[in-house]
């Protein structure tokens, strides 16, 4: 199996380009697939990350706790950013975190990663209302929306097609509405400096299908 001992760089991150990120979340995801992941020498990358970081990437996923980013993706201490909200959407502090990443930290990928199953999407698809999930579950409504345009029988979570669309509609809005919100990144994408994406979590395979 690989190994890895050494963090990201500064160096190291002025080298990559948004296609090469990319590619190593494929090829790492593959790995995690294969059950052939690096082994880790995390006592080395603490000590390396001390004092700076130098991260490749921003995931935004979701709180799902069967989709640990760093591990489908084989990525380690001081590899990523992650932001974690119940239905991977954006918000002002998301964005926020998300220009940190990019112009500030040099991260040169956005992934929006939804997931199979989805719990929050879920439950957008039945109008759940309970507490501050009702507020929550509001900025998935568009998805929902649009889903209703595109599926026919029931627009619910018992549709199977119907949420799964939903969760694609969900990532592919929330790039759309990040690209609009934050002129920022924006920017940033048309000049070749970063990449914004979208991707799909298969919970009952490991693998992330790429919108």
């Amino acid at each position: 199996m690989p190994h890895r001992n050494k963090a990201i760089t500064k160096e190291a991150q002025d080298q990559l380009t948004p296609m090469k990120v990319l590619q190593d979340f494929i090829e790492g995801n593959a790995r995690f697939i294969r059950d052939e992941v690096h082994t880790i020498d995390h006592k080395a990358l603490i000590s390396q990350t001390t004092d700076g970081q130098h991260p490749k990437a921003i995931v935004l996923s979701c709180i799902d706790s069967r989709v640990p980013v760093e591990l489908i993706f084989d990525q380690t201490i001081g590899d990523v950013f992650v932001a974690r909200v119940a239905g991977n959407f954006e918000n002002t502090d998301i964005l926020g975190s998300m220009e940190y990443s990019c112009k500030v930290a040099g991260s040169k990928l956005v992934l929006v990663l939804g997931h199979e199953s989805c719990g929050a999407v879920k439950a957008a698809c039945d109008h759940v209302e309970l507490g501050n999930i009702t507020s929550m579950l509001n900025n998935i409504q568009p998805a929902v929306s649009l889903s209703e345009t595109q599926i026919k029988g029931k627009h619910n979570s018992s549709n199977n097609e119907f949420l799964n669309k939903t969760i694609e509609n969900n990532v592919s809005l929330t790039i759309k509405r990040i690209r609009e919100k934050s002129p920022i990144l924006k920017e940033m994408e048309e000049n070749g400096e970063i990449k914004i994406i979208g991707g799909v979590y298969h919970i009952s395979s490991g693998k992330v299908e790429l919108l």
